[in-house]
């Protein structure tokens, strides 16, 4: 498989995976196009490529994570972005200081600047982390 590093203010690095029509192993090729893992650690600061969104990492997994918002992948805080529209889907918008997570992954971010993108892994939506139970005090 072909792919570039780089290592932007703000991110571990970045890897982009490209399809690599030359190799006989396709187990770790993306399905379409082209698909950006950010290796990710707790305190990143990361800003939407579509909107006013920023985020904030809470909990990180060890492998790259495909962390995207409105449907295209997070920028470092300080990257100049240019203006997208939200794919299809990827529209409904987050929440000034709600946490989105994916427990499987091991992933949770918290919304520090809403936006009408919505956080996604790859695909797949984060949802909305909801409010621990507090103890009863009797």
């Amino acid at each position: 498989m072909a792919y570039a590093a780089a290592t932007p203010p703000g991110l571990n690095r970045i890897l982009i995976y490209a399809n690599a029509r030359e190799t006989g192993s396709a187990a770790e090729e993306p399905e379409e196009g082209l698909r950006v893992g950010i290796e990710l650690k707790a305190g990143t600061r990361l800003r939407s490529a579509t909107d006013a969104c920023e985020v904030v990492v809470v909990k990180a997994p060890g492998d790259p994570v495909d962390l995207r918002c409105g449907g295209h992948p997070f920028a470092p805080i300080d990257a100049e972005v240019t203006g997208q529209p939200p794919a299809a889907g990827f529209d409904q918008g987050t929440q000034l200081g709600k946490r989105y997570a994916d427990e499987e992954l091991g992933l949770e971010v918290l919304c520090t600047k809403a936006g009408e993108g919505s956080i996604s892994v790859g695909d797949a939506p984060l949802e909305v982390k909801g409010a621990k139970p507090l103890p009863a005090s009797d």
